[in-house]
């Protein structure tokens, strides 16, 4: 009836296209009038998801410089309640 082959019959793997797109740039380096304050909330909402979830390096552009001083001044920033730490809770 139906002919099954082996999982790993004839040495094939299932051809998987990765999506290759450009690489987006810090806007940190790219601006330098631009400052990582946590006070400053307009910068600061970029690099947060809907969640309340710190946006990664590799969605967000950030170098690791400019990433790890973004975290530092949104973790500020929650705890003094400029930022929400949860989605339910907005501060707007």
């Amino acid at each position: 009836m139906y002919d099954k082959k082996p999982a790993g019959a004839a040495g094939k793997r299932p051809s998987v296209r990765r999506r290759f797109s450009r690489r987006k740039g810090c806007r940190f380096c790219a601006d330098s009038t631009m400052k990582i304050d946590y006070k400053e909330l307009r910068n600061l909402r970029y690099f947060v998801s809907e969640r309340g979830k710190i946006v990664p390096r590799r969605i967000s552009g950030n170098c690791a410089e400019h990433q790890r001083k973004v975290c530092e001044a949104i973790k500020r920033a929650r705890n003094i309640a400029l930022l929400p730490f949860m989605a339910g809770h907005s501060v707007d």
